[in-house]
């Protein structure tokens, strides 16, 4: 990743509306990967620090990385927010961490982390440099936060992408690495990468949004070139609401681990 349309307004939206990770999420991930208040850990397209910062309060020290420096800005507020002194922001993306192990040392790490993101990614090229990174027993998680908001098979769902798609021109398919079959490929470049010990672990947790929240949600996923002009967010909002004919959205989240361990 290389390149990211996470920026401007689209980041302000992405820090205020993405999903977060509810403690649930957090004590099973911990679990998983077996971290404690010692661990220090690399979380990998940080984003706004949806994961990070919590993260942060359960361990040594969290590393945020993210190719955005709006990302970036808008994570290192919200980990201020928290009270969080233990992360350090770094700008960089998945191809650039060949080059970090000669700074932090090499496989020092207890754990990487990858919330939502590694569809951005060359995962297969990405878990191998993580080797050189981790320590033996540690590992990497592939976290993925939910369906699209527009995928589900929900009426409120359907009714969303039938509107973005004839807003924006285009049919909507992509998953973002959630479906079986990226999740298939991101477990055999594990495997191939020497993360052999795999741990498979699911939690859903029920969201009830409201119309603001799923608006400014679509929002934060949306390509700046497809972002509705602020002229023209009121039509695009009021068509939206007519489509949904609902004011809150009740949606049942799924979110899947998918931990590699190294031996020890």
């Amino acid at each position: 990743m290389t390149t990211s349309s996470f920026t401007g307004p689209i980041a302000e939206y992405y820090a205020e509306f993405r999903r977060g990770y509810p403690p649930p999420v957090i004590d099973r991930l911990m679990a998983a990967l077996d971290l404690d208040d010692r661990s220090r850990v690399l979380d990998l397209g940080c984003g706004t620090g949806q994961l990070t910062v919590p993260l942060a309060a359960c361990t040594r020290s969290v590393l945020g990385v993210d190719i955005e420096a709006d990302m970036l800005r808008l994570a290192r507020r919200a980990g201020q927010d928290a009270g969080a002194d233990n992360i350090t922001w770094m700008l960089g993306a998945d191809s650039d961490l060949g080059a970090l192990a000669p700074w932090v040392g090499e496989h020092v790490l207890d754990a990487v982390t990858i919330g939502q993101a590694p569809h951005w990614m060359d995962p297969p090229r990405l878990f191998r440099a993580l080797r050189r990174l981790v320590r033996p027993g540690g590992g990497v998680a592939v976290i993925t936060n939910g369906t699209p908001q527009w995928l589900q098979d929900v009426p409120w769902s359907r009714a969303l992408r039938r509107h973005l798609e004839a807003w924006l021109g285009i049919q909507l398919t992509a998953r973002c690495g959630t479906d079986p079959s990226s999740r298939r490929a991101y477990r055999e470049a594990l495997i191939a990468a020497g993360f052999d010990q795999i741990i498979d672990a699911a939690v859903t947790y029920r969201e009830d949004l409201t119309f603001a929240q799923l608006v400014g949600s679509v929002y934060s996923a949306m390509p700046l070139d497809q972002l509705p002009q602020p002229d023209e967010r009121e039509a695009f909002e009021q068509q939206l609401r007519d489509a949904l004919g609902a004011s809150t959205f009740a949606e049942h989240v799924p979110v899947t681990l998918l931990v590699g361990r190294r031996g020890t």
